[in-house]
């Protein structure tokens, strides 16, 4: 299973090879035989060995020889612990996340996928407005949260299989929400058409958000972006104008992880439509 998306330019085969095994590793619970890489990948076995070999080396992969497996090495935890402290993805969307919360008047927040949950890495309260589960550090199941829907509908359908495969994966906290895969794979269909997503609700009661994923040149959600506010029937909430807000925020961070000025990703449109109504163009893509 490639966590790269094959039809990623590259100029440099080789580097890339290297990072998606490492990529690969890393998202494994546990060590894994370098022919089962090769398969997943879909890389040469004698390409496979030549690289993990020169990463055992360095120290970025193990070779566990009593069973022939391979892991991550302490090179690696290294680069994990100097990406904690330099915080670059929350530098550069701390501000952002503050300027949208002022924009809509709701607070705000920023997530990064761990494994089958979300990650909160920037949150800004907006005033007078409840206080949040989704403090900075807090870890929440990925489908019950509007940032973790976004960045759902965003990965491969194999990584989703793999990090859902069956009823045993779906937490509740509320007693909403999906609770196996064929009700995750409809709601992400719905995200995938409408470029955004929402819940209601499934993560505490009487808070609602919207959520936009942060994707990288190949489309990978390298993080998302959302917005949380009390539900009050008395007040009327656009929600396709808050999305559209999130969204600006997502491509702003997308840009500037980048290191670009403006003019990437391209601007995407976000389709109003009813859950589950596919947008005009959409592709194969938003089809399980």
């Amino acid at each position: 299973m490639s966590v790269i998306p094959d039809s990623a330019p590259s100029q440099v085969p080789a580097a890339e090879h290297t990072l998606r095994i490492l990529r690969h590793l890393a998202a494994r619970s546990a060590p894994v035989a370098a022919s089962a890489i090769a398969r997943d990948l879909g890389l040469p076995r004698s390409t496979v060995y030549h690289l993990l070999t020169t990463l055992a080396a360095h120290g970025f992969v193990l070779h566990l020889r009593e069973e022939q497996r391979w892991g991550l090495g302490a090179s690696a935890f290294e680069l994990a612990g100097g990406y904690t402290r330099q915080q670059p993805l929350a530098r550069l969307g701390r501000p952002l996340i503050a300027s949208l919360a002022d924009r809509v008047a709701e607070s705000a927040h920023l997530a990064v996928m761990s494994g089958s949950d979300v990650l909160y890495i920037v949150e800004e309260r907006a005033p007078r407005r409840p206080a949040l589960v989704t403090d900075v550090g807090v870890r929440l199941p990925a489908h019950l949260t509007a940032t973790g829907r976004a960045m759902l509908a965003a990965l491969p359908r194999e990584q989703v299989r793999a990090l859902y495969p069956d009823a045993s994966a779906f937490p509740s906290r509320t007693g909403l929400g999906p609770t196996r895969p064929s009700e995750l794979r409809e709601l992400l269909r719905s995200i995938r058409a409408t470029g955004f997503a929402t819940e209601d609700g499934q993560v505490s009661t009487g808070l609602s958000s919207v959520g936009v994923a942060v994707v990288d040149r190949s489309g990978w959600p390298v993080a998302a972006v959302a917005v949380t506010w009390p539900e009050d029937p008395a007040a009327h909430r656009d929600v396709a104008a808050l999305a559209t807000a999130v969204d600006e925020t997502a491509q702003e961070l997308a840009r500037r992880l980048q290191g670009r000025a403006g003019g990437w990703p391209p601007h995407r449109s976000m389709s109003c439509d009813a859950p589950g109504t596919p947008a005009k163009g959409a592709g194969p893509a938003d089809a399980d």
